[in-house]
């Protein structure tokens, strides 16, 4: 995701206050990712039990991939209305609870650290294992996509270029070089496991220099580019990293968790076609292909619903 507005798959403290607020923003904002059929996502309204409502957070990513499940479920038969944009967390998961949206994306560690920051699951399948434990009996989990949108290190085209770094090295073949490198990322990646932290005791990379940015926006994406930093903590699926021609480096160890693409689902609003045309969308989602519907909307402006509609054909799922 590329959007400099707040990542709302981050996991946030939000006073009452602040959820009200977002609230407030959500129904004010409403942006319509679709077709028309957008109506207020906070007005209290459950689906009929015929319509599948897919919501969204607001950022451009999560709405791209609420127009992939939905176009999906459309191409299925499958009557949907869009809540787009809608906000924090803590507001779309009460309207999941109370039926009101019937399928969001997700991501599996991000909602997990929601409902239970002291887990730390090893794998994939362990993830969603402690999120259903968690999770309000009237949702579910559907299958997580390969597509992780989560953090990185990140070195630009020199550095690659330099020491014959590509997208298939690993973290740990910084080891012998990072001391000549600087890294730059949000101030806390300082102290922080998921951060120089874990580097050092997971990878043994420890690098020369350290410079506070920001969280993957703006600040960080500029300093890399500029070469002010060499390495830099990017999410996964940023439109840059394509246009850079920036180079993700595998984390094996899972440093940084998971973050998999995931359906949130209302059990009861959702049928099995509607299960089975959504599981279908994660079987063929990966990072990769995800990093590049980003960069279609976020850098060649193009209509998040159009881009959704010419990958599901192209992938087989819509026709």
């Amino acid at each position: 995701m590329t959007s400099n507005a707040p990542r709302s798959r981050s996991i946030k403290s939000y006073s009452a206050a602040a959820v009200a607020l977002a609230a407030t923003t959500a129904l004010l904002a409403g942006c319509g990712s679709s077709d028309g059929n957008d109506s207020n996502p906070l007005d209290g309204g459950k689906s009929d039990g015929k319509t599948v409502v897919v919501g969204s957070n607001n950022f451009a990513e999560s709405i791209l991939i609420a127009d992939i499940y939905g176009e999906a479920l459309k191409a299925k038969g499958v009557k949907v209305t869009y809540k787009p944009n809608i906000g924090s967390r803590e507001t779309t998961y009460g309207l999941l609870k109370n039926g009101s949206i019937t399928v969001l994306p997700e991501y599996n560690g991000a909602l997990l650290a929601y409902l239970d920051p002291k887990a730390t699951p090893k794998t994939v399948q362990a993830t969603t294992a402690a999120i259903e434990a968690k999770l309000d009996s009237k949702l579910t989990l559907l299958d997580p996509a390969s597509a992780q949108d989560k953090d990185s290190v990140t070195v630009n085209k020199a550095t690659a270029d330099k020491y014959k770094l590509t997208s298939e090295s690993s973290i740990a073949d910084l080891k012998d070089v990072a001391k000549d490198l600087t890294i730059g990322a949000s101030p806390e990646f300082q102290t922080r496991q998921q951060g120089l932290v874990g580097l050092k005791s997971v990878y043994g990379v420890e690098f020369k220099s350290f410079k506070a940015l920001d969280a993957g926006g703006p600040l960080t994406l500029a300093a890399l580019k500029k070469n002010t930093v060499q390495a830099a903590d990017i999410f996964t699926t940023d439109a840059h990293i394509t246009k850079e021609k920036f180079v993700v480096l595998q984390d094996p160890k899972n440093l940084f968790g998971f973050e998999n693409v995931q359906p949130l689902v209302y059990k009861s609003g959702l049928s099995s076609a509607g299960v089975s045309a959504l599981n279908a969308v994660s079987a063929k989602l990966d990072t990769k292909t995800l990093q590049d519907l980003d960069t279609q909307v976020q850098v060649d402006n193009k209509d998040p619903l159009d881009v959704a509609k010419a990958w599901l054909k192209s992938a087989g799922l819509a026709s």
